[in-house]
């Protein structure tokens, strides 16, 4: 499906159905704005205040929304003061930052990246590790690291071939219940969905033969 661009008074909603994972944040806290399995239209930006619209494009997870003012005074696509990868329990992994991705920038500032190796949209997350009963813990075990000098900045998503996700970039890496549990400047996450010590890789990959650009 296309890009689908809707706008409204005050604000222009843009919605990417390709870069979705359904985590259902905009449904289930507006469902006003975006009002699931309706013939005809179904995101209306006029029905709550700017503000909220902004937020809600703030909230997703994937980049899949982002929403513009119309007079260009601002977006949902600001980068955060804190650059953070969150593993979310048998999902992927949401990362917020000044984003590029093989050294490319992104137009959003979020991402969710596949972890189960089935996406058929790598290294971008498409919701196949539900069909594919993926499990894997949002709970890491903390490491011990040194604070970072500066928790912000670029981060660039560097895709192994045939390997892990090369992470570059001051990053945080959060729990799914919110705990800081790690702080890099540079890791390796496992993306073929077999490591013994995720979220990072072990080289698993090269002994099941995974295949990815």
């Amino acid at each position: 499906m296309a890009r689908e661009i809707v706008k409204g008074r005050e604000v222009t909603i843009h919605f990417d159905a390709g870069r979705c994972v359904h985590s259902r944040n905009c449904v289930l806290g507006h469902p006003d704005v975006f009002v699931p399995n309706v013939k005809g239209e179904w995101i209306h930006p006029d029905a709550c205040s700017a503000e909220e619209v902004i937020r809600i494009g703030q909230n997703c997870p994937s980049g899949a929304i982002q929403v513009f003012r119309n007079d260009g005074s601002g977006s949902s696509n600001q980068v955060p003061l804190v650059n953070t990868v969150r593993v979310r329990e048998n999902g992927p992994l949401a990362i917020e930052a000044e984003l590029l991705i093989r050294g490319e920038r992104q137009d959003a500032p979020r991402a969710t990246l596949c972890r189960c190796g089935q996406s058929k949209n790598k290294p971008f997350c498409d919701g196949a590790h539900v069909a594919a009963g993926f499990t894997a813990s949002g709970e890491p075990a903390a490491r011990d690291a040194p604070a970072l000098e500066v928790r912000n900045g670029p981060v660039d998503v560097q895709p192994q071939p045939n390997g892990p996700l090369k992470i570059v970039g001051n990053l945080e890496v959060v729990s799914g219940t919110g705990r800081t549990v790690n702080k890099v400047r540079q890791a390796f996450f496992c993306r073929c969905g077999n490591s013994q010590n995720k979220p990072y890789c072990d080289g698993s990959h090269k002994r099941v033969g995974f295949v990815a650009d």
